[in-house]
């Protein structure tokens, strides 16, 4: 090989490179937009009632475990809960989700977010009733990323209130 053909092959090599690791950032920062775009629709769907979509953003094996409000495992267990839980609800709160933290690692993914929930008073003014964080074990499934395990935490009250117990006690 002449020396201009090892040049060349160097040259070649050290492109296919910079491809191999421009490929590898874009695909990071999608997945990182993707995973985004999951936190903003678990809110907007909750939000608006849309269980069947809300139960849809977790994978065939996903579960939620939010403490005193309930448990399930599977979409259709996550959106008859999400049902059972929020009927009536529709619109009287909303869920505002901040300050991602977000660790990849190929097709897993674990996060934590902060999130507020903000409710209308007997005023129809808004108020802060709920601050909390949820920590996520995310996987892609069927080349999309989904909720695995989903737990929340709540900060804000220190004691969750419930019709049964009105004071958190």
């Amino acid at each position: 090989m002449t020396e201009s053909q090892t040049a060349d092959t160097k040259a070649g090599q050290e492109r296919a490179d910079e491809q191999a690791t421009m490929a590898e950032r874009l695909q990071r920062l999608e997945d990182l937009e993707e995973i985004r775009q999951l936190f903003v629709d678990y809110g907007h769907h909750l939000d608006s009632g849309n269980f069947a979509a809300y139960g849809g953003l977790f994978a065939d094996e996903g579960e939620v475990l939010l403490g005193p409000v309930g448990r399930a495992k599977g979409p259709a267990a996550i959106e008859a809960l999400m049902s059972e839980t929020m009927e009536g609800a529709r619109g009287s709160s909303f869920h505002i989700v901040s300050n991602p933290i977000i660790e990849l690692d190929g097709d897993r993914a674990t996060t934590e977010v902060m999130w507020t929930v903000v409710a209308r008073d007997a005023k129809d003014d808004a108020t802060v009733t709920m601050l909390g964080r949820h920590r996520d074990t995310l996987i892609r499934e069927g080349g999309r990323w989904r909720f695995l395990r989903r737990q929340g935490f709540i900060d804000v009250p220190s004691r969750y209130r419930t019709p049964e117990d009105p004071t958190g006690t």
